[in-house]
């Protein structure tokens, strides 16, 4: 009789690697691994070890189109687990949680869909004789992957109003399914404060705290997106993770009526500067703003906002505020008119000087405050999560309830 015996049920189940007796005198038996598993001879001769391990591993090798939410799990009989570990690839190693008992093992997070896992799995009788399984297998690929993409990028330093930004390549429209990314999404903050999440459409969700980042906080934003189902058909290929910093609070106030913007470092004046808003027709945006993005040199161009060959120029030190095409940024046409009226096409127009120094000074995600003008902000023209109250902000959470973040460690 052979030496090691495999039982192997139809795909998707278990298979057992049982520590079987030897019979030295049968002719043509074989000895050494079996298939889907390892085993030793320890037992006695004419029948089973009484006290052999077993183990036992689902999925069992050879399974395809397993599910990503499909836990794998390894159990031993007669004896307990010594080790598991669950690979994929070249490096990649799953978490997985072994039993107070040390009888049975569970994965502990959903799988990557379209990949080919390795269990081995290693334990001992009570015998004390080792015994080693293993099982490879292969999950789905489903019909619809989802994708994401995230803001601020991987190690910047923003400013105390930036948010988090967490992009879908393809639609969440239902709440149900909203709930369950949001709950896939984890935020760790070297100083917990309170946020909350907000679906800005259904392939955008939102973080912001409920006031300004602490300056100095640091911030790590996990999608536990890897296999998570959302949908019918629908699963997330991969897991992503984002590390930023906050800056110093940097907070810049501009008075359409007084030609004024007043520039702040924690809390502290550090630049007044003469400008100039949008004249009448073209007015400046009301609200508060971030710096959205920034850009050395740009060409202004009216044919962007609809009113082509009304100017096309050349402009330097450009901080934008809006999707829209609001910035502040030099302009030495207009130094006369700066600090006294309000003749642009609805930008803020600054001296050559001090538009490079704000330029320089400001970071992605400083606040930006615009008051004076008849025209308000509208949500959505850009990153704009302070356009809108925090028990509004609350209203666009699938959770519908505010997130204190997890200590970063």
């Amino acid at each position: 009789m052979r030496s090691s015996e495999v039982l192997k049920t139809r795909a998707g189940s278990a298979f057992v690697v049982t520590i079987a007796a030897v019979a030295v005198a049968a002719a043509g038996c074989s000895s050494g691994d079996g298939d889907g598993g390892a085993a030793k001879d320890g037992g006695k001769a004419g029948g089973a070890a009484p006290d052999a391990a077993r183990l036992a591993i689902a999925p069992a090798t050879g399974t395809r189109q397993v599910r990503p939410e499909q836990p794998v799990t390894v159990t031993a009989d007669k004896g307990k687990l010594t080790d598991v570990a669950l690979t994929y690839g070249k490096n990649g190693k799953a978490a997985g949680a072994l039993s107070p008992d040390g009888r049975s093992w569970r994965s502990v997070s959903n799988l990557r869909p379209a990949t080919t896992y390795t269990v081995t799995a290693r334990g001992s009788g009570k015998d004390g004789k080792p015994v080693t399984a293993t099982s490879t297998f292969t999950t789905l690929t489903p019909r619809k992957k989802l994708e994401t993409g995230m803001s601020p990028l991987e190690g910047e330093t923003v400013g105390v109003g930036m948010p988090v930004q967490v992009l879908l390549s393809k639609p969440v429209p239902t709440k149900q399914d909203r709930a369950t990314v949001e709950k896939a999404l984890e935020v760790r903050m070297s100083r917990p404060v309170e946020g909350a999440w907000y679906w800005i459409s259904d392939r955008e969700v939102d973080f912001r705290p409920r006031e300004y980042w602490p300056s100095g906080e640091k911030v790590r934003v996990v999608a536990h997106l890897a296999g998570l189902k959302v949908g019918a058909d629908m699963y997330g290929m991969k897991d992503r993770t984002l590390n930023f910093t906050v800056g110093p609070s940097h907070i810049t106030t501009i008075d359409a009526k007084r030609h004024r913007a007043t520039v702040t470092n924690g809390g502290a004046t550090v630049r007044t500067m003469k400008v100039s808003l949008g004249k009448p027709g073209h007015d400046s945006y009301s609200g508060t703003m971030i710096a959205q993005e920034k850009a050395a040199h740009i060409v202004m161009d009216s044919a962007t906002t609809g009113d082509p060959g009304e100017y096309r120029i050349p402009t330097k030190w450009n901080v934008r505020m809006t999707y829209s095409g609001t910035f502040v940024h030099s302009a030495p046409w207009s130094t006369d008119s700066q600090g006294n009226d309000n003749v642009s096409h609805g930008c803020v127009n600054a001296s050559p000087g001090d538009a490079k120094w704000f330029y320089e000074f400001t970071n992605r995600g400083d606040v930006i405050k615009v008051t004076g003008t008849t025209r308000r902000l509208q949500f959505g023209n850009g990153p704009t999560p302070w356009a809108k109250s925090w028990d509004s902000w609350l209203q666009g959470s699938a959770l519908g309830a505010p997130v204190t973040g997890k200590p970063l460690n």
